[in-house]
């Protein structure tokens, strides 16, 4: 049979057109068969009166918090995950028997140490004993002073709070910075508000937990009382010139730059240079101040309160940072306030995942490096390197459609988006880990040694050129930043896992909502929030909005304010102004992720997967995000400390105000989460 080529040509288009229904037919029997959605859904509530519940709230029926957990989550399920990965490197390290010096070997040893629980107990506070004798030498100010410097290296709490840091407003320089600190609770409004839980909370740390501290060091009940309650009226007395949550959220009052010299002017009771020689700055010209009127109560309290005072202090402060890591009656005093008290724990976790999370902050990078080989092939790394430049160009699109703002500062805008630069996955330089010494035989001085590691490599960039390249999170945490003065966003492995499905396993809609929306689309929209749009497209502190624009912007802004003061949890208020950063940048990553969304084939093809729409799947991907239950003491504490808002207000809040959600779900006036269409807020 002679077959002519336009039949060919037909037969050709034919096949391949069969051959990738047949593809697309197996590819949705995937997404059908390994849904991440349906099992969590919660049929018996209605979407628009509670999405969050609506979306999470048949997997949070069924999972409980477990009594070593302040909340269950996502991230939990992420991490316990990870731990298990973690932990079978650490027990094949610890059996490898490989020289010293290499990152085996310091993965095994730090293990092995932080499981010798023999050795731990027999040891005490032998570990402390050194800078407890040092403490117990201050004769004068000036020995005061170089103990805190000395404790500052440790990693220990003192009244001098500084790092090195980039310039706010010349984001090329590294700069000395020095801030607020010198606290024991969680942040100053512990030490005023009125509640009952953070009554309970202030009692608690000056009945019970401040106590028990000083009588570990050796004093007798009479003794520890007293000190305790010297103590606590010292911290207050710092805690009462520290700035609030939100205080601390304005670049610009935050930013206070002089010569050292305004340092003596601050704070003429410290002798600064051999202070800051001790710390490792001695190659410092200028110092960035955040709040100076906390050094001048620094200042006062140096002769306000007593040698002895301060002497207590101290030692509770030292005590207070290696707790977690001494004998267990210490260890069990730690968690008892800081676990159950503060986040409302049942009781401690393993003591392996315990000695593993610490390990990550010691030497995450080393363990980063074993975990993308094995866990982040390069297939998942191109999907997000992929999408987070569709979500840039949705936010183009949103940028040039806004009515509010001018041309002027929407050429600023491109700009500056266009440089927002992306690290996906992990980092493309190692940091170096050989100047670290780790050994079998010392958990806490492992750990000493880990924080004197860090601080001196933090102190050894005075002077250097800001290395662009430097990530703040290791590849596997859970989580993702945007850095104003590098005007990028970190987006680590991690973040884009779906625990027990595999990432191809998971279907675009999800994929936007769960990474474009609230992760890509998050941090990207970070850069143009309250705070962030503050910085240009260098990482500089610089004003670039027209003035009629930022007046707009803040109005908009202010409706998202009063959208959050609004919600209450247990009995306090979410505090509308410290979390509106991340409120707008929630809404602007579910907005603008979901236009980026729109652009996908799936979307296009309308197809629904278990009865459920592109755009519904978009929005349950997001919510999918947050899932999780808290328990009340950490909410409250969440409240009190947190710039974020609670998990499931970071999906009922903002899609509140988005009206695709409204049309997805058919959500209608009378039903909880309805906003009227003149009162949603609209920013990005």
């Amino acid at each position: 049979m002679i077959i002519k080529t336009n039949t060919l040509r037909y037969l050709a288009a034919w096949a391949f057109s069969a051959t990738a229904l047949l593809a697309c037919t197996d590819q949705q029997k995937v997404y059908t068969q390994n849904d991440v959605l349906i099992k969590n859904i919660d049929k018996s509530v209605k979407p628009g009166d509670d999405f969050f519940m609506y979306a999470n709230g048949a997997w949070i029926k069924n999972n409980p918090i477990p009594a070593a957990y302040s909340a269950w989550s996502i991230f939990n399920l992420v991490q316990e995950d990870l731990r298990n990965k973690m932990l079978k490197i650490n027990e094949e390290a610890m059996k490898a028997n490989a020289a010293k010096g290499t990152n085996t070997q310091k993965i095994g040893d730090f293990y092995y140490s932080g499981m010798d629980t023999v050795t731990i107990e027999k040891l005490g506070l032998q570990p402390l004993q050194t800078e407890l004798a040092m403490i117990n030498a201050i004769s004068d100010v000036n020995s005061l002073v170089t103990e805190f410097a000395t404790l500052s290296t440790l990693g220990v709490t003192t009244p001098l709070g500084a790092y090195v840091g980039q310039d706010e407003r010349n984001s090329a320089k590294n700069m000395l910075q020095m801030y607020q600190t010198g606290i024991g609770l969680p942040n100053r409004d512990y030490y005023f508000k009125t509640d009952e839980h953070t009554t309970a909370v202030r009692n608690d740390y000056q009945q019970k937990h401040l106590p028990a501290l000083f009588a570990f060091i050796g004093n007798s009940d009479a003794a520890a009382k007293a000190a305790a309650a010297q103590t606590y009226a010292l911290e207050k007395f710092l805690a009462d010139s520290s700035r609030t949550l939100q205080d601390l959220r304005d670049p610009y009052h935050n930013y206070n730059k002089m010569p050292l010299a305004g340092l003596n002017k601050l704070a003429p009771q410290i002798n600064w240079q051999p202070a800051l020689n001790i710390m490792y700055y001695s190659k410092a010209d200028s110092v960035i101040v955040g709040q100076p009127e906390y050094l001048r109560a620094v200042n006062t309290a140096l002769t306000k309160f007593s040698l002895d005072q301060w002497k207590n202090y101290l030692r509770k402060n030292l005590l207070e940072e290696y707790s977690p890591y001494l004998n267990k009656a210490v260890a069990n005093e730690s968690f008892r306030f800081y676990g159950t008290v503060i986040s409302g724990r049942k009781e401690q976790l393993p003591r392996w995942k315990r000695v593993l999370d610490v390990e990550e902050g010691v030497m995450g990078e080393v363990l980063g490096q074993i975990f993308v080989k094995e866990y982040f092939p390069e297939t998942t790394k191109k999907r997000y390197e992929n999408m987070v430049e569709a979500v840039r160009s949705s936010f183009k699109e949103h940028i040039a459609r806004l009515d509010w703002m001018s041309d002027a500062t929407k050429k600023r805008a491109y700009e500056k988006l266009a440089k927002v630069y992306p690290k996906v996955g992990y980092p493309d330089h190692w940091r170096d880990y050989s100047g670290l010494d780790i050994d079998r035989q010392h958990y806490v001085q492992n750990i000493i040694n880990s924080a004197i590691f860090d601080h001196k490599y933090n102190a050894g960039k005075l002077g250097k050129p800001v290395d662009r390249t430097e990530w703040g999170m290791t590849p596997q945490t859970y989580n993702a930043y945007y850095n104003p003065s590098n005007n990028e966003i970190v987006l680590p492995a991690a973040i884009f896992t779906v625990p027990g499905t595999p990432d191809d396993k998971v279907d675009d809609a999800v994929v936007y909502g769960y990474g474009a929306a609230s992760t890509i689309g998050h941090e990207l929209t970070h850069g143009f929030d309250d705070e962030g749009r503050q910085f240009d497209e260098k990482g500089n502190l610089k004003p670039w909005w027209t003035p009629q624009d930022s007046a707009k912007f803040t109005q908009r802004a202010e409706m998202l304010v009063q959208q959050f003061n609004g919600y209450k949890v247990n009995d306090l208020h979410v505090n509308g102004k410290a979390t509106l950063g991340e409120n707008i940048a929630d809404l602007g990553g579910i907005v603008i992720g979901l236009d980026a969304f729109k652009k996908t084939k799936q979307y296009k093809d309308g197809k629904t997967i278990n009865g459920l729409t592109p755009v519904q799947r978009y929005f349950l991907g997001y919510a999918l995000g947050w899932l999780g239950h808290t328990r009340k003491e950490a909410l409250a504490n969440q409240i009190l400390t947190d710039v974020h808002s609670p998990n499931f207000l970071r999906v009922n809040g903002p899609f509140s105000d988005v009206p695709e959600f409204y049309e997805a779900f058919g959500v209608k006036k009378g039903d909880k989460m309805w906003v009227d269409p003149d009162k949603r807020v609209k920013i990005w």
